[in-house]
């Protein structure tokens, strides 16, 4: 099935989690049981509807274990997606893909982890058990000379693309201020009612130069699913429907897992690149069609990039598009309406797949005027994935 015969066959039709926290004080199965619950009550489904199941590779709450705890029968598809949060839409690809084949009638994804309480991503390498995979292969290149840690592999492309376009620490505060901004009024958000300002964000500490504490996304225990059905079956379901209008995975040449520094370039993420050429060819759509974006924002540095790998402004111009206030409610294109990772939780961007759905459905807590197209993008830096959602008419 081409990608473009993918195109508006599968909906999302519900969303659920659990509160965010630091500390959820419970398994992170009870967590992943949580949210798929919660995501089929707001479809309108029980769990003896659901016959296929997909989730991260990193997930460590199995098909089977969900599926027994919550009371699931038999399940006729189920799918992992690796590379962390690059994974986020392509679950979702996936369960549109089993949906629109008849591989599955009632897919749900889910991804649920205790990372503050439990395995902190954010340490990096260091610390972790030894193995004789290829990854850990990969790594013993950087290692040993002190290149351990998520935020310190982010530096060395942010430095290069401060170094390529002028832009600067304050330009990517400006990507954490709208974020905070956002999930300040968002009950749901771990910084609700705590807005920050360009000069808190250039007076938090430095974690990797030039990343300060204010540019890294936060630590999250919690659990957030979704349920996706065939845009006809959602007809008799009670909300109004997500239609997946395009959904695709990338990975770029020379890739990497957050290190790809051997390429001629690497002041751009060309993966994203690939994955928001096959969205708008699936979609029929281009950037001046989509009205507001879910732009994964573990750190704000990699936030410029997509912007520019998508379309929305020119290389090297999106530190003035930003500037000019186009991620905000009043901008071109309102971005993270939700808070982002940056602001509402880290969810390895599967929170900010459920927001791109209340934006459809007209129900954010800062929603825009005129969402019927909304992009949504997964993790950058390694192999990742994206979706298109629209509303249905």
């Amino acid at each position: 099935m081409s990608g473009t015969a993918l195109a508006g066959r599968a909906v999302i039709a519900g969303i659920g989690a659990t509160e965010f926290s630091k500390d959820s004080g419970r398994s992170e199965l009870r967590l992943a049981c949580e949210a798929v619950l919660a995501a089929l009550a707001d479809a309108g489904l029980t769990p003896a509807d659901v016959d296929g199941l997909v989730t991260f590779t990193a997930d460590t709450s199995g098909e089977v274990h969900v599926a027994r705890n919550t009371g699931m029968g038999e399940l006729t598809f189920f799918s992992r997606v690796g590379y962390g949060g690059g994974a986020g839409c392509g679950t979702v690809q996936q369960a549109a893909m089993a949906v629109a084949t008849g591989a599955a009638e009632v897919v749900v994804c889910y991804r649920a982890f205790n990372e503050r309480s439990g395995e902190r991503y954010g340490l990096g390498q260091a610390g972790r058990a030894m193995d004789t995979g290829a990854d850990r292969a990969a790594y013993s290149w950087m290692t040993p000379y002190g290149l351990n840690t998520p935020a310190q592999w982010v530096a060395m492309f942010a430095r290069r693309y401060m170094h390529e376009y002028g832009a600067t620490g304050e330009d990517f505060g400006r990507v954490a201020v709208v974020a905070r901004t956002h999930a300040a009024v968002n009950p749901a958000a771990w910084f609700h009612g705590r807005p920050i300002t360009l000069a808190d964000h250039q007076s938090s500490r430095w974690i990797a130069e030039p990343l300060r504490l204010l540019d890294c996304c936060q630590e999250t225990d919690g659990g957030q699913a979704l349920v996706i059905v065939s845009a006809e079956r959602a007809r008799d379901l009670p909300h109004p429907p997500a239609v997946i209008l395009g959904a695709a995975q990338g990975s770029g040449e020379d890739q990497h897992m957050m290190t790809s520094y051997y390429r001629e370039r690497i002041s751009g993420i060309p993966e994203m690149g690939l994955v928001g050429r096959q969205l708008y060819a699936q979609s029929g759509l281009g950037p001046d069609a989509i009205d507001a974006a879910i732009l994964y924002d573990h750190f704000t540095p990699l936030v410029l990039p997509q912007l520019e790998e998508l379309g929305f402004c020119p290389v090297g111009e999106a530190k003035d598009f930003i500037a000019d206030g186009h991620l905000e409610l009043g901008g071109r294109l309102p971005s993270n309406t939700h808070g982002g990772q940056l602001g509402e939780a880290y969810l390895h961007g599967m929170n900010g797949i459920a927001e791109a759905v209340r934006l459809v459905r007209g129900t954010s807590v800062n929603q825009p005027e005129n969402t019927d197209h909304v992009l949504v993008t997964a993790g950058t830096g390694v192999p990742t994935s994206g979706l298109i959602l629209g509303a249905a008419r």
